[in-house]
């Protein structure tokens, strides 16, 4: 996943355990969504298009995520973020998402963002957005 300046300095902070960067975890992390195709640059520390005036929508995670070894195969090397969008969320082109810590606009880390068109979301659907993050460990 193309990894952002911020992500990458939230990782080294999570490693080095320095306390310098808020956790990605149930409390603190969402799935941001936005209608801006602008390609990936590792500079950018938010969606492009809240930072462009678009339509965009960060939301918390569900119940239970992120959640590790999420298919309960033993193996704990998966990480899963799901949030649920309802029917009077989100209803644009979802062209970018990302994964950041922070439910204001603009603020906190964004992990990584990418650039892909998952379709238009209307107000008569209801989604769920899984993120599957894996360890690269062999």
């Amino acid at each position: 996943m193309p990894l952002t300046n911020d992500g990458a300095v939230a990782i080294a902070s999570a490693l080095l355990g320095d306390g310098g960067v808020t956790l990605f975890d149930n409390a603190n992390a969402q799935i941001a969504v936005g209608d801006d195709s602008t390609a990936f640059s590792t500079s950018q520390s938010q969606l492009q298009a809240e930072a462009n005036g678009g339509n965009h929508l960060r939301k918390g995670m569900n119940t239970g995520y992120p959640l590790r070894n999420p298919d309960s195969d033993g193996s704990l090397n998966k990480t899963r973020y799901q949030t649920t969008f309802g029917t009077s969320e989100g209803n644009f082109r979802w062209e970018e998402w990302g994964i950041t810590n922070s439910a204001t606009v603009g603020g906190g880390e964004m992990l990584f963002r990418i650039v892909e068109f998952n379709g238009e979301k209307s107000s008569s659907a209801t989604w769920v957005f899984e993120v599957d993050l894996l360890s690269l460990a062999g």
